[in-house]
């Protein structure tokens, strides 16, 4: 979370409608892996006919992940069980103008200087608990 000195940090609430939508789930498996592979390579759209693509967020740690692979230094089982450690927060994707126009704006409040604090140590929290995870299936 990013704040800026004399800004406030603004949470927006929506709702997606999803009648009608075709909406793809993905786990952290073979398909996400190939798909966010796919995206940050710069392949062709693996799920062209999906209006909302709704699965495990692809962060600055897996994009790290996805360098080292493509550099040959990782095999693919390697890039996997690598990509397994941590959290696995989900994000949803609105690929169509369909899926925008299904959405709606409910609400948005101003977070406290006390929500963003709870939110950067529990942050920082998880991601120790990364770092040491993940020393710890390299060593392996």
């Amino acid at each position: 979370m990013k704040e800026r000195k004399g800004s406030d940090t603004v949470v927006n609430v929506y709702e997606l409608e999803t009648e009608g939508l075709k909406i793809l789930r993905l786990t952290r498996d073979d398909a996400w892996f190939s798909y966010i592979f796919g995206n940050r390579t710069g392949l062709a759209d693996k799920y062209p006919e999906a209006d909302v693509i709704i699965g495990p967020i692809a962060n600055d740690t897996i994009y790290n992940t996805l360098g080292i692979f493509t550099s040959g230094f990782l095999k693919r089982e390697e890039t996997m069980k690598l990509l397994m450690i941590g959290p696995a927060y989900q994000q949803i994707v609105l690929k169509t103008e369909k899926a925008a126009r299904n959405l709606t704006w409910i609400s948005a409040r101003v977070l406290t200087g006390e929500e963003i604090g709870t939110y950067r140590a529990t942050v920082a929290e998880e991601e120790a608990v990364y770092q040491k995870e993940l020393a710890e299936k390299i060593e392996a």
